[in-house]
């Protein structure tokens, strides 16, 4: 095969996770040992994410007229990209917290839903909770006034017979 068809292959590749992917966020991953790097591509997939070191021509070319082409201007040095498939930021929060042991690991930048972010911008975007753990919250807000609004009532409705016994 001709080394422009292989190149192909790869863009093809990139091209087909971007298309169903909801976010990728783009790293610098030079410094981390090899144990290091073993634990967090584990993690990585263990929450679904595709977790690769591609050359940045290869990703210049499959980001191209794509919701991820903001991610050219950061294509400079060795880049890792984590691409998502459901939660958006899941990918963000796991590398957020292997930042916080490995220093050498750094956000360049990242796509989540069509916005474009900076390294600055990820790191926010990283501290934000699942989408399960938002939703856990939002129903436990829901379910706090009605269990008080509950038990309320049945308090009403417990002091009723005395009422009419009377």
């Amino acid at each position: 095969m001709a080394k422009v068809e292989q190149k192909q292959v790869v863009v093809n590749e990139i091209k087909e996770k971007l298309e169903k992917a909801t976010s990728a966020v783009l790293v610098d991953a030079r410094g981390l040992t090899v144990e290091q790097d073993t634990r967090l591509r584990k993690q990585l997939r263990e929450a679904g994410v595709d977790y690769k070191v591609y050359k940045n021509t290869m990703m210049n070319f499959a980001v191209k007229d794509t919701q991820f082409e903001g991610l050219k201007d950061f294509f400079e040095g060795p880049s890792a990209i984590a691409i998502c498939y459901e939660d958006p930021t899941v990918a963000a929060g796991i590398l957020n917290k292997f930042m916080k042991e490995a220093k050498a690991l750094e956000f360049k930048a990242g796509v989540i839903e069509g916005t474009c972010y900076d390294a600055k911008g990820m790191a926010q975007v990283a501290d934000i909770p699942s989408r399960e753990v938002l939703l856990s919250k939002l129903l436990g807000s829901f379910k706090s006034p009605m269990g008080n609004f509950a038990r309320v009532i049945q308090a009403i409705a417990d002091k009723q017979p005395e009422a009419a016994e009377a």
